[in-house]
């Protein structure tokens, strides 16, 4: 039996578009409804098998009973007050933004039926050509409640994603936004900034080292501003503390201090095993 009649996903790319193949794989909906700016999008989606029917007007998303927002948090914020006038307030709302204390402010006041949602899944490829059913399985969403969110709400966005395969957890949007800082957001920062500063012509050298530590430098430059900005606070607190290891390697490294520098990173080197071990 469907959890859901209709669903509606607002942006079909690599996370909205797995949604779509998750749910038909699950057979959790009786039907899609994609939403985005770009037809031919929507094209590969339908033709994909993510979506059954898809527009660039959001009035295809009435009589939906989930709509899910799988856009930049900015644009999420943006559409919120367009979709509150499509949807009976009965209706389920989640968002797979990446940063969530402003989202879930201004998306709670909104939809009665909201609830966040961040699933740490993905690739640094993007669009629904990459899209896949289980790209979700043995990952973990984070839900982010806050205190008057219905109760029933959050137990069936629970059960959809624990259908996808993945692991939840409940945190508040601000302990979400603080930890997501450190685990997510500074590790691109610190691939972007790794890989600009690089000279392309020495790019011929490089081995897998340098490949596989920049790897998600080639995710989408829009999106990741967006969420650097929507997280400024926290993401500027992680980087002073990336700034002072740096800093405590250059006055190692300046004071040919090798036992100081071996100390350094023998610390870093056990801290990377005890993550492996996780």
């Amino acid at each position: 039996m469907s959890m859901f009649r209709k669903v509606a996903i607002i942006g079909v790319g690599l996370i909205g578009g797995s949604i779509g193949l998750a749910i038909k794989k699950k057979k959790l909906a009786k039907t899609i409804a994609g939403v985005s700016r770009h037809k031919e999008s929507l094209s590969a989606a339908k033709k994909k098998g993510a979506i059954d029917s898809g527009s660039c007007s959001l009035d295809i998303i009435k009589g939906a009973d989930l709509v899910i927002l799988a856009t930049p948090v900015n644009t999420i914020i943006e559409l919120a007050p367009k979709i509150a006038c499509l949807v009976s307030k009965d209706c389920l709302v989640t968002d797979v933004g990446s940063t969530k204390e402003e989202v879930n402010k201004r998306l709670s006041g909104i939809f009665p039926n909201y609830l966040g949602s961040h699933p740490l899944a993905g690739s640094e490829k993007r669009g629904v050509a990459n899209a896949r059913a289980d790209l979700f399985r043995g990952s973990l969403c984070i839900l982010t409640p806050l205190q008057n969110t219905n109760r029933r709400g959050i137990e069936k966005i629970k059960l959809l994603w624990r259908s996808f395969g993945a692991r939840v957890i409940l945190l508040s949007p601000v302990e979400h936004d603080k930890i997501l800082s450190f685990v997510s957001h500074l590790a691109h920062i610190a691939a972007f900034s790794l890989i600009a500063a690089v000279p392309g012509e020495y790019f011929k050298f490089a081995s897998s080292g340098l490949k596989d530590t920049t790897r998600i430098a080639a995710s989408e430059s829009e999106l990741w501003a967006d969420i650097f900005l929507s997280n400024r606070r926290n993401i500027l607190e992680a980087m002073n503390l990336l700034e002072g290891d740096l800093s405590r390697i250059r006055e190692a490294i300046a004071k040919k201090d090798k036992r100081g520098l071996a100390a350094i990173l023998q610390h870093a080197a056990k801290k990377r095993k005890a993550l492996a071990n996780l």
